[in-house]
């Protein structure tokens, strides 16, 4: 084998999640190409030690401490368990792996995805927090190490496919005048201001191309989830928020799209399925069989494309705004957005008061004027948030 296509050692932080799993079916489909190695996930020990059975990783590790010592009990001596935050980032960072799938959701993730990347692994980024509350350190953690960042949300390695090859995430693409963000406009792209003050849970959460978990259901719905994508491209690919653009396209099929200079449009197509950019990311710059349904262009028929509403959808908005204040702000509206979520998932809040939640927050804040230097001061300033958020929660009784 060359050195492009040796083994890759992997190491899946999320391992229990849907892209935890997804990216270990790809995994067990190419075993001549990638090797599991280590697995963590937050608290679901029969899963995990179903996933051990399967993969025989040499080391796991566990959030939640009490599922670690469950998990010794059911795996012996074989198999190293270790736990909490530390444990996890021991992990991430552990010379035994090259490449790590970061695949925890939310800001619980951080601290394990900078330490892959201040090891200089080979990174395949799933989870949008880490980009959102630490983009310029996470960046700098990766000029400084020599890794490599591999973008697996599908439309940020839509982007990065139509790049030129050889392209690194941490600067700005030659030649290119704009990103194209391409958005489903979730269950509720066609509802109305007062249908969507009434909607349930149950109805956000129906998604109606991807099958995801409930909080980036949410967040689809409420098209946060682009406002996050948003930040995250600017980190990816350095360009300012000006040149990244949004637009809905209810079929899902064009992930995103490139604009260059010279006037040509380059748009990745691909059916609703993520084992498609983790097979790219986790084989790149190899390709292999992903497992994915094949697109049938005829069947489609059309594709469709419409401007975001920014009167029913303000989170577009406070993305955009938060990105421009800079500083530590994305991590204050992802943290308020992810309480939110929260809230409303529990019945606690209606849907509509998600975006006033985060937009009452991030006004809050908006005198803060701490810098993102430090994992200490990004986690200082999410408590801090989190804090506000739930303060707004009962101010309104």
């Amino acid at each position: 084998m060359s050195a492009q296509q040796a083994t890759r050692r992997l190491c899946v932080l999320g391992a229990t999640g849907s892209v935890g799993r997804s990216t270990l079916e790809v995994a067990a489909a190419e075993p001549e190409r990638v090797q599991v190695v280590a697995l963590a996930a937050h608290r679901d020990v029969e899963a995990m030690v179903a996933l051990i059975a399967q993969h025989r990783p040499a080391r796991v590790a566990m959030a939640d401490p009490a599922a670690a010592a469950r998990l010794r009990e059911r795996v012996g001596a074989g198999c190293e368990v270790l736990e909490g935050a530390e444990g996890l980032c021991t992990l991430a960072a552990d010379a035994d792996s090259d490449t790590v799938m970061a695949a925890i959701v939310g800001a619980a993730g951080l601290p394990a995805t900078l330490a892959a990347a201040e090891a200089g692994k080979r990174v395949l980024l799933a989870t949008k927090e880490a980009l959102v509350t630490a983009g310029r350190l996470l960046m700098q953690a990766v000029a400084d190490s020599g890794a490599q960042i591999l973008p697996v949300d599908s439309e940020h390695n839509a982007i990065f496919q139509c790049l030129p090859r050889g392209y690194t995430c941490g600067a700005r693409p030659s030649g290119v005048r704009r990103l194209l963000l391409t958005a489903s406009g979730g269950p509720f792209r066609c509802w109305s201001a007062a249908q969507m003050h009434e909607a349930t849970p149950a109805q956000a959460v129906a998604h109606p191309n991807w099958d995801m978990g409930a909080k980036i259901s949410v967040d689809s719905a409420s098209m946060m989830n682009k406002g996050l994508e948003l930040i995250e491209a600017a980190y990816l690919y350095a360009m300012p928020e000006s040149d990244i653009d949004v637009l809905v396209h209810p079929q899902s099929i064009i992930h995103s799209a490139v604009e260059f200079v010279d006037g040509s449009l380059l748009a990745q197509m691909g059916t609703a399925d993520m084992k498609i950019p983790i097979a790219h990311a986790l084989l790149h710059p190899q390709r292999g069989c992903s497992g994915a349904q094949r697109l049938d262009l005829l069947a489609l028929g059309r594709l469709d494309f419409e401007p975001p509403d920014p009167e029913r959808f303000p989170a577009l908005r406070l993305a955009r705004e938060a990105l421009r204040s800079g500083g530590l702000l994305p991590a204050v509206l992802n943290a308020a957005n992810e309480v939110a979520v929260a809230r409303f998932l529990a019945g606690a809040i209606g849907f509509t008061a998600i975006a006033a939640l985060v937009e009452a927050v991030l006004e809050q804040a908006a005198g803060w004027a701490e810098s993102c230097d430090s994992i200490a001061a990004v986690l200082d300033v999410d408590a801090r948030a989190r804090a506000l958020a739930q303060g707004w929660e009962a101010a309104r009784g």
